[in-house]
């Protein structure tokens, strides 16, 4: 049985009253994971700046 089979097995036996803390559990997860996405792109970009002005300082420096 996967994880997610379990989860839902367990979802089926709960009151109602729990399942709303459930979800408010499961909302606060997925949050909390979005500034992690958003600071792994932030440093990408910066990465990827850093590259382009490495690039740009090297043909100034070769012209």
């Amino acid at each position: 049985m996967t994880t997610k089979e379990q989860i839902l097995q367990e979802i089926d036996e709960v009151p109602e009253p729990v399942l709303l803390k459930l979800l408010e559990f499961l909302r606060s997860l997925k949050t909390e994971e979005e500034p992690q996405k958003l600071e792994a792109k932030a440093w990408q970009a910066y990465l990827d700046s850093e590259r382009e002005r490495k690039e740009v300082y090297e043909r100034l420096a070769n012209s």
